[in-house]
């Protein structure tokens, strides 16, 4: 089984749900960035999602734009992060997906990919910006190396979409909580348990909801009706307060810690 397919597999057994925190890769330093991946798995991290550094992130609103803008004045790269992941293997069987645009990946070239991605130790890639409808020569690219795509459904998303996305989907689905774009946000939609409501009648794979999720009761509130939470702009945010504090790692630690506290009142 892949390594994403066994944490949910082992979180059900237990009766728990994921937490899965997003970084940008190199901010602010790449240094930094793999003892911070090291101690949010140390933390409660079940899934990381590594932030691609990428010049025009759409999806992504300020912090984590700024948080890409920090990452490629420094010049990182999507090889950079493979090589990153790389070296976290050496320590940790973590599983990590990058969270990309299309662009980055495709510069080092489709035919190539997927066995770079494999390599390195990458379990998962999710492209924002690729659709199913135009993602079967990625999608074969990424099965022959068994990295799992994962894609984006949201509030507004027909049926129809929703079945389009499951069918196309590896790992689990993720589940925008609202329109827009990321960012903390004080209230969670009740949008995104209806979704979640709706993805589950077209497939049996994990959900977890993403978008806006920012404190400990967000975090509670996705458990009660999705397989996992995932929380960014907050720790990307925490990053970027603390980027120049010899404690930097502890303090992201700290503060997963905080963002799962809630954990053992999610089990059924």
């Amino acid at each position: 089984m892949k390594r994403i397919g066994a944490i949910f597999e082992r979180l059900k057994r237990g009766g728990r749900k994921g937490f899965i925190p997003y970084i940008t890769a190199g901010h602010p330093s790449l240094a930094a960035t793999e003892q911070i991946i090291l101690e949010l798995e140390r933390s409660g991290a079940d899934i990381i999602e590594l932030g691609v550094p990428f010049s025009d992130p759409m999806a992504d609103g300020p912090v984590i734009q700024r948080a890409s803008e920090r990452a490629l004045a420094k010049n990182v790269s999507v090889r950079d992060c493979l090589e990153l992941v790389g070296r976290v293997r050496r320590q940790s069987e973590v599983p990590i997906v990058l969270f990309s645009y299309l662009n980055p990946l495709l510069s080092i070239g489709l035919e190539r990919l997927g066995d770079e991605l494999r390599s390195a130790g990458v379990d998962g890639v999710l492209a924002t910006d690729l659709v199913p409808e135009e993602a079967d020569e990625f999608r074969a690219a990424m099965q022959a190396d068994r990295i799992d795509l994962i894609f984006l459904v949201a509030p507004t998303s027909t049926d129809e979409r929703i079945r389009l996305v499951t069918e196309a989907s590896g790992g689990f689905v993720y589940a925008v909580s609202r329109t827009g774009v990321t960012g903390v946000q004080q209230s969670l939609s009740e949008a995104a348990a209806n979704l979640v409501q709706r993805v589950r009648r077209f497939t049996d794979l994990p959900v977890a909801v993403g978008f806006g999720v920012s404190t400990p009761e967000h975090v509670a509130e996705v458990w009660r009706h999705a397989d996992a939470a995932v929380v960014g702009s907050r720790i990307v945010a925490e990053i970027e307060a603390n980027a120049g504090d010899p404690a930097l790692v502890e303090k992201v630690g700290a503060l997963a810690r905080w963002l799962v506290s809630s954990r053992s009142a999610s089990a059924p």
